[in-house]
């Protein structure tokens, strides 16, 4: 089985329902990390080395966030800043995450219909979060398309929000037994519905 870390940074996850739901779903999942960065980093001294040392120990890692300003919380930021080191995460010798899996799993305040061209926001998701997938390219990790939550603002029934973490559990329990052909993944917008995409037997 594969060894998963979620950096998971919300600076007010007391009020975010959905993200308290998805993490709550996998947290105790076998071979799962959950490593909290606000928790862990309140005045943003990140520990470099330990946190090198995490993502060395895990095969997957993922960012899970709000979509905070079309990015990340600003912890996020400075973790991308300060961790991904020349000479450790890229560059001649930079291959410390050569070959892990990479992804985001976000939420939004919009619907899905705002992240469209010819939505409110006029650009797409992917084309949001196309920086990640060029931070995954230079550091030789495996992109996957971010697993997503939308239209958070106008709320979520329980409904909803259960058959979200219960699928963000589905999803990590088969990437972690290597039940998803990856390169099918790639080619998709989200993540999300990722069962049509399951490895055959």
């Amino acid at each position: 089985m594969k060894k998963i870390l979620i950096n998971f940074a919300h600076p007010a996850k007391s009020r975010s329902n959905i993200n308290i739901a998805l993490r709550n779903a996998v947290e105790n999942i076998e071979h799962v990390t959950v490593n909290d960065l606000y928790a862990n980093y309140p005045d943003f001294m990140i520990d470099i080395k330990r946190e090198q040392a995490l993502c060395e120990a895990h095969d997957i890692i993922i960012f899970q966030h709000p979509f905070y300003w079309y990015s990340t919380p600003a912890i996020m930021k400075e973790w991308l800043d300060l961790v991904l080191e020349h000479g450790w995460a890229y560059g001649t010798e930079g291959k410390a995450l050569a070959g892990k899996v990479f992804f985001q799993a976000i939420t939004t305040g919009g619907d899905a219909s705002n992240y469209q061209k010819d939505g409110y926001n006029e650009f797409t998701l992917k084309e949001l979060t196309a920086p990640y997938r060029a931070t995954a390219k230079l550091c030789r990790l495996i992109w996957l398309p971010p697993f997503v939550v939308t239209g958070v603002h106008q709320g979520l029934e329980p409904e909803e929000i259960q058959s979200y973490s219960a699928e963000y559990k589905r999803t990590l329990i088969a990437l972690r037994d290597s039940l998803l052909d990856l390169e099918v993944l790639t080619q998709q917008e989200v993540l999300n519905n990722n069962h049509s995409v399951s490895r055959s037997e």
